[in-house]
């Protein structure tokens, strides 16, 4: 270490030689002092996606969240090292920053790649198991509690299903819920597995069992009303009315309380909620086709063409629909049964 500073003093701009600087620190635990040589390789060698991840992994021991998940992000848009062991590294981390973050679909959408890479290990299952009980790390158990063997045994059981051993994972789902029937979250989780195996009137009395144990669980509120929606929309506007009133900064709430509406010709108040989720969700076409048919029943034409040429434009494009941070206010996708239209003109096909 003290001869390659020495080297670097007298050669500043030597990318290689603040590499190997760095991985001596980081190996040494030196995260701070790494960071800042590998913020060396990443200013003179800027495309080096691997220096972009060393950085980042620093950045998540310094707990500078944002900064280690932009740099994870250049990492994986330049491409790092064609090693399977880094790259699991990249999407492990990457995952428990969403988690720290409150991002529990995404990080679960990451762990689902280590997952069917054939990773497996406890911190996996304790990573999957935080993401189903909507769990932040700073709330995980302490080892060796019998909370903590809920985390894991609820992500061992996602873990299964993921596997496609979904009579074992089912088995181990219910044997947990039964056995701890108001840990925080338990019925949300398995809810959520039943709705993945279309399974909708089981997952919904999981919902309603996890409402029972928290009045104010807008998320379970949210998944019930998704489940409503095309197949009994009038049904799903209390839910989501509820849960917007529990939490109404949850962009994604007056988003599926706007497409309820619409469904049931509730156009006035369609077009409320439908505003109110287009600041956030500005580039779902979704939004825009509601928006566009809402805006002509109740008579606003300009407003309408405006609408449905921006839908036509964005569908066009293939956007997913959020913009900048907007992922973290989607807590879940609308649920499979979702998808079954009966042709009426204000549901998007």
């Amino acid at each position: 270490m003290a001869l390659y500073k020495k080297a670097l003093a007298i050669r500043p701009a030597w990318a290689e030689g603040w590499w190997l600087l760095g991985t001596i620190l980081y190996d040494e635990n030196s995260y701070p002092a790494a960071a800042d040589a590998f913020a060396q390789v990443v200013k003179y060698d800027a495309k080096n996606g691997t220096a972009h991840l060393m950085l980042g992994l620093c950045q998540f021991q310094m707990n500078l969240d944002d900064r280690s998940l932009a740099n994870i992000k250049s990492a994986k848009e330049l491409g790092i090292q064609k090693d399977d062991n880094l790259r699991h590294v990249l999407q492990y981390h990457e995952a428990m920053l969403l988690l720290r973050k409150g991002r529990f679909e995404s990080a679960m959408e990451v762990l689902y790649l280590l997952v069917h890479d054939g990773v497996q290990s406890s911190d996996l299952d304790g990573a999957m198991g935080m993401g189903v009980l909507l769990m932040r790390p700073a709330e995980f158990p302490a080892e060796g509690t019998p909370a903590r063997r809920i985390v894991l045994r609820a992500g061992h059981a996602e873990n299964l299903g993921l596997l496609q051993k979904f009579d074992e994972a089912g088995r181990n789902y219910l044997e947990v819920v039964r056995e701890v029937p108001d840990f925080p979250n338990i019925h949300y989780a398995y809810g959520r597995f039943l709705l993945e195996l279309h399974e909708t009137d089981q997952a919904i009395l999981q919902f309603q069992a996890e409402i029972k144990n928290n009045p104010k669980h807008s998320l379970a509120m949210l998944r019930i009303a998704s489940v409503k929606y095309r197949s009994d929309s009038a049904a799903g506007v209390a839910f989501a009315e509820e849960a917007v009133r529990l939490n109404p900064r949850l962009a994604f709430g007056h988003y599926l309380l706007g497409l309820l509406l619409a469904d049931t010709q509730n156009f006035q108040r369609a077009i409320v909620e439908m505003e109110i989720a287009r600041k956030t969700f500005v580039k779902d076409p979704t939004i825009y086709f509601v928006l566009g048919n809402a805006y002509a029943r109740t008579g606003r034409k300009q407003e309408a063409a405006k609408a449905r040429a921006t839908f036509k434009r964005l569908n066009e494009v293939g956007s997913e629909g959020d913009s900048g941070d907007a992922g973290s206010q989607r807590p879940f996708r609308l649920s499979p049964s979702a998808n079954s239209g009966n042709g009426n003109e204000t549901k998007p096909q």
